[in-house]
């Protein structure tokens, strides 16, 4: 199986910054997408980036120019740097991976890690 380790959550005010990183492990030879979700209570999980495994990126529009993706291929890793936080921007953050074996594709998610904005 796979499992993700997320970790860089945490309090910040309003303005400032911060850096999470997900490792992916377990049985798996390359890894496609890698991305953040984010979920606040009471909303669906909303996609925030995305990086495929060539390096392109996709980002949700409430972000764009704020966070950046990136990925660490030989070390199965995806960053989320987070600039200029706002308090909308709090949520429970979530990394996903997906899988290919065969000829499907498998999704697996992290545990979460808390970001909370402080006005």
């Amino acid at each position: 199986q796979v499992q993700l380790v997320e970790s860089g959550g945490g309090l910040v005010q309003a303005g400032g910054s911060l850096r999470l990183s997900c490792v992916a492990s377990g049985s798996f030879s390359s890894i496609n997408a890698m991305g953040w979700y984010r979920q606040t209570p009471g909303k669906q999980r909303e996609l925030v980036a995305v990086i495929t495994s060539g390096g392109s990126t996709n980002y949700a529009d409430s972000v764009k120019g704020r966070f950046t993706i990136s990925r660490d291929n030989v070390k199965n890793l995806v960053y989320l740097q987070m600039n200029s936080l706002k308090p909308e921007d709090t949520a429970v953050y979530y990394c996903n991976v997906k899988i290919p074996r065969r000829s499907a594709e498998y999704t697996y998610w992290g545990q979460g890690t808390q970001v909370t904005v402080s006005s």
